[in-house]
């Protein structure tokens, strides 16, 4: 029997030699990286990769060593790219060229910032904790309106729900950021919910029969509308649900609603407190016409489609992995008339500049179909 002491004297062996050749790889990638800045080649060269990984697959023997091989070589040219970023250092990427950056968001004297719902809106208290209470500000009706209204220069920031950390994913806001390619993310507020039942004067829990709100305030507050039996009925936005219920004049009608919603349209706070979750809060995404982002931003934003193959996303990701960036959030939403295919939108933590940044959308870029990065915030 092969004594295992003197078979892990042989890997530690192995492994030194992997090492003093990974380092001496490195080293070549530095002459490579200056060869390429003072001719202005790209980092990534796809055709050369590729062809070096079917070279070194066929240097293998068994068909696992095969696939081995391909990924063991993905990551090291990964790392290879990723070094030569870090020596061109202050030089952008493709990528990076398209976005100014900023010390701080522009913060123009008479600008003004458009939100979806009516007043009392958590879309409103949005808008007051990122920009403060005395800023000017106006409601629209739909979500795409608001994207109207800032695509046409209407509006100096717009804000837009993205996620619940109870119900999940705002329907709708993904597809709308990729139809509206002026548009660009440049910062992010989390706004705590806390939904109210909401009635005329006379109402009570015993009384009401019929409740209104947005479909995330309904969902939000699934147990506590079993529990009572209320009819539930879907409107655009919370506050607006209480504006309508407030027009009712009816014992009958209730609202779910903010607090403040409550305060703004007359209303009765029957219940205090009456979503599911008890720390459940909403992400909003502060969206600006122009690409830029701040020189401290710390989130990047990407969305892309892919080709209808074996392991493409893998692949794909595999880009984020290698660059050690983390990945916080991943969403997919399927491509018109295109049944069964998807868009994708990775959210990870970093910062246009950064090398492992650059090397990762690069590599993504090139390797996806319709990359783009819709903010760095």
């Amino acid at each position: 029997m092969i004594e295992l002491s003197e078979t892990r004297k042989k890997i530690d062996a192995v492994d030194r030699q992997i090492v003093a050749l990974f380092e001496e790889r490195m080293r070549l990638g530095s002459d490579v990286a200056e060869y390429k800045r003072a001719v202005g080649k790209p980092i990534l060269d796809k055709e050369r990769e590729a062809e070096k990984i079917r070279t070194m697959q066929e240097l293998a023997t068994t068909d696992f060593n095969k696939k081995a091989v391909a990924e063991l070589f993905h990551q090291l040219m990964s790392l290879s790219r990723k070094y030569q970023y870090t020596l061109i250092g202050e030089e952008k990427s493709d990528i990076e060229k398209q976005f100014e950056m900023v010390e701080q968001l522009p913060m123009e004297e008479k600008m003004n910032i458009v939100y979806q719902g009516v007043q009392g809106a958590y879309s409103e208290q949005c808008v007051c904790q990122y920009f403060g209470e005395n800023v000017t500000r106006f409601h629209v009706e739909q979500f795409k309106d608001v994207m109207e209204v800032l695509e046409r220069g209407e509006a100096t920031y717009g804000v837009l729900p993205i996620e619940n950390s109870f119900a999940g994913t705002v329907s709708g806001i993904y597809d709308l950021l990729t139809q509206y390619e002026d548009l660009c993310i440049v910062g992010e507020e989390i706004v705590k919910v806390e939904h109210a039942l909401l009635g005329s004067e006379d109402a009570t829990c015993d009384t009401i029969q019929d409740v209104y709100s947005h479909p995330q305030g309904i969902m939000q507050s699934q147990a506590y509308l079993e529990k009572h039996g209320f009819q539930a009925h879907e409107v655009s936005n919370t506050a607006k649900a209480a504006k309508m219920v407030a027009s009712f004049h009816d014992k009958t009608k209730g609202a779910i609603a903010s607090e403040k919603a409550g305060e703004l349209y007359g209303l009765k706070i029957i219940e205090k407190s009456i979503n599911t979750e008890r720390e459940n809060s909403t992400r909003f995404i502060i969206l600006r016409k122009g690409r830029m982002y701040r020189k401290d931003a710390k989130k990047i934003t990407i969305s892309f489609s892919l080709p209808h193959e074996t392991g493409s996303l893998y692949e794909i990701l595999s880009n984020v992995i290698h660059n050690d960036l983390n990945m916080t959030r991943i969403e997919s939403r399927p491509l018109e008339n295109h049944p069964w295919k998807y868009r994708f939108f990775v959210d990870f933590v970093g910062n246009l500049m950064e090398p492992a940044v650059k090397n990762a959308c690069t590599a993504i870029d090139k390797e996806a179909i319709d990359f783009k990065v819709l903010g760095n915030y």
